[in-house]
Parts: structure tokens; sequence; C-alpha cells
């Protein structure tokens, strides 16, 4: 993993069902370019998957995503319209939902929501 700093990507993305592969596709480009490992590329998909579809599934308006090289890894953000903060919840062993947040915690090293003027963004920092 090279440490040269990079510039962030940011894109608007619609609030649809093609928007979480519209983001695992930026989001393999930029750790590509950043010369990352396959590993965190992996992680970084099934991540920025998740936040994406939460906010697709939970708010409103077009979502601002961003990807950025860390020092030690890659920060992703995912903002959206809506003020409501995810919440983690318990997992219902029947239903195929319900897990998002649940795997973005565990592949993260840490991850977060930050309340901005028109909504929130959540984010998630990968190493």
């Amino acid at each position: 993993m090279r440490n040269e700093p990079a510039t962030p990507v940011a894109v608007t993305l619609p609030a649809t069902a093609g928007a979480s592969a519209q983001a695992r596709r930026l989001v393999g480009e930029a750790v590509a370019t950043w010369g990352m490992s396959p590993d965190v590329a992996e992680d970084a998909a099934l991540v920025v998957t998740e936040l994406v579809s939460n906010a697709v599934d939970h708010a409103s308006g077009p979502l601002e995503l961003t990807v950025s090289r860390t020092p030690q890894g890659i920060r992703i953000e995912v903002a959206d319209q809506s003020p409501t903060m995810p919440q983690p919840r318990p997992v219902e062993v029947e239903s195929a939902r319900g897990r998002g947040l649940i795997i973005v915690a565990a592949l993260s090293q840490d991850w977060g929501t930050s309340p901005t003027g028109t909504g929130k963004t959540v984010w998630a920092e990968l190493a």
C-alpha cells in the first residue's frame, strides 16, 4: 500500500437500485489507482454497497459518495438528505435484510455518522 496523498473521488448518485453498483465501480477504480491490496478492495466494495443501499432504502434525494485516501487506508462517506441516524437493529434469522451496519462495523476500522445541514453523512474507514 502506498502512502502518498491522493485526490478524493466524489460523485452524486441517484437514490435508485443501481446506485450500489455504480458506487462499487467507483470504489474499485479508486483503490486500484491508489495501489491498495485486493483485500481492502473487497472489503471496501462490501462496505460501500451497504452504505449506499441503506441510504437508498431509508433516505431521499440524491446521494453524495466520497472516497478518500488516508494514511492508513481509505475513508468512504455517503451523504444523504435524511436527518435520521442509522441504528443497528437485531438480526431476524429468517430475514435477508438487516445486517448492513453489522457488516460495515465488522469490515471497518471505524465507522460513524455526522449530521449535516441537509441530512447526514455515514462514513467508514478501512485499512
